[in-house]
């Protein structure tokens, strides 16, 4: 993962092991209390409460194998950092049939108590992937 920043490549790394492993509890540490988040399953929630309850929840149970592509972009100016990359994980539709979800993932990042932060994320699945394949009506 060539960001050029350590510290935010190892966040990066841990945080898609914590999915990986579906641990609620370590994620909620890679994110701020007052954090606001868009995702493949939550339009738009406010707070690490709402944000674990209506996305990570929904879609950790559901997925496996998830990735950070390998060459994330990512940029700090002192206390705050932005990463953008595109990531894969591994899905079951309604019929059975494994498919892959891919997508994109931006992530702005704030130093507190001396480590890194999530202040807003927005995972989203790449536009090819049509709501239909995730076992979601369209609509």
């Amino acid at each position: 993962m060539p960001t050029e920043n350590p510290s935010i490549e190892a966040w990066l790394r841990d945080f898609s092991a914590v999915v990986r492993d579906r641990d609620f509890a370590a994620g909620r540490s890679f994110f701020a209390d007052d954090a606001v988040a868009f995702g493949t399953f939550a339009r738009a929630v406010t707070g690490l409460e709402h944000i674990e309850r209506e996305q990570w929840r929904q879609v950790w149970p559901r997925i496996r194998g998830f990735r950070f592509d390998a060459d994330p972009v990512a940029r700090v100016a002192g206390d705050s950092a932005w990463i953008a990359a595109t990531w894969a994980s591994e899905a079951t539709a309604p019929d059975g049939r494994a498919f892959e979800r891919t997508g994109r993932a931006t992530f702005v990042l704030g130093r507190r108590g001396g480590r890194w932060v999530c202040l807003h994320s927005h995972l989203s699945l790449l536009p090819s992937q049509s709501e239909a394949a995730h076992g979601r009506a369209a609509g």
